[in-house]
């Protein structure tokens, strides 16, 4: 293929990823900004004016850009892997991996189409707040860059998982007992200074700690942590599961019996 066909095949299954979400929006858009919704009555309304200042900011201003990540790293990851899974329990896949395709163009398609769910999500999130808070990006390119870079990241897990799941319930594991965990541990509603010393060190292995913290620094200014390592750490990420994603696919990796 030329670089003309690969553009073509890459746009093309980028559009249909974007194409399945949006047909059936009321089940993938339209719940995540009412559970979101929930979560600013709750914590920001009712329980925020109760625990005051966080880091001498608002609660709910606080916890707004760690609610954002939250919506943009559960869509990611969830459209990815119950897309990808559904075209492997279909045995379409077979028929791209066949095709003149090169595999990080699959990959690379299901990928962006996965985080445009997860930044269309946080989109929505992010005007639902504007009816509890006001909130003003102190620095707009961090901002930009966590986010996109985040969704992708949680892509390509999503990619993985279903690459490896071998029946439906599978790709539900790790959403349900590691990235739910990691996300509530991952400082969304809390400084992680408001912690022990040991709970604090244990902190700082959790990953999204970085991504909501860097998301967080670019939208209020504040971080726990340093922001130039958790930007330098989610590239990083990116780069080890992008290639780990492609080694599976290119051998077949729960795809080939």
């Amino acid at each position: 293929m030329n670089a003309w066909q690969t553009w073509i095949a890459l746009w093309t299954l980028v559009t249909k990823e974007v194409r399945r979400y949006m047909r059936i929006w009321p089940q993938t858009l339209l719940p995540p900004s009412i559970t979101m919704t929930m979560y600013f009555i709750i914590f920001g309304n009712l329980i925020g004016s109760r625990i005051g200042p966080m880091d001498d900011i608002p609660y709910i201003d606080y916890i707004v850009p760690g609610l954002i990540m939250m919506a943009v790293i559960t869509n990611s990851y969830s459209n990815v892997a119950s897309s990808f899974f559904s075209n492997k329990f279909q045995r379409s896949v077979e028929e791209m991996m066949v095709s003149p395709m090169p595999n990080w163009v699959i990959l690379a398609g299901f990928v962006v189409g996965g985080a445009s769910r997860g930044l269309a999500v946080g989109l929505i999130v992010t005007v639902v707040s504007m009816f509890f808070t006001d909130l003003s990006i102190h620095h707009p390119l961090v901002t930009i860059a966590v986010v996109i870079m985040t969704a992708l990241l949680f892509s390509i897990g999503g990619f993985i998982n279903a690459l490896v799941a071998n029946k439906f319930d599978d790709i539900s594991i790790v959403p349900i007992f590691v990235l739910t965990p990691l996300t509530y541990l991952g400082g969304v509603f809390y400084s992680i200074h408001m912690l022990p010393d040991f709970w604090q060190g244990v902190s700082m292995i959790n990953p999204i700690l970085y991504m909501v913290n860097a998301f967080r620094y670019g939208i209020l200014g504040v971080s726990d942590i340093p922001v130039g390592g958790a930007l330098v750490a989610i590239a990083v990420f990116i780069v080890v599961f992008f290639m780990a994603g492609l080694w599976m696919l290119e051998r077949g990796k729960g795809i080939r019996s």
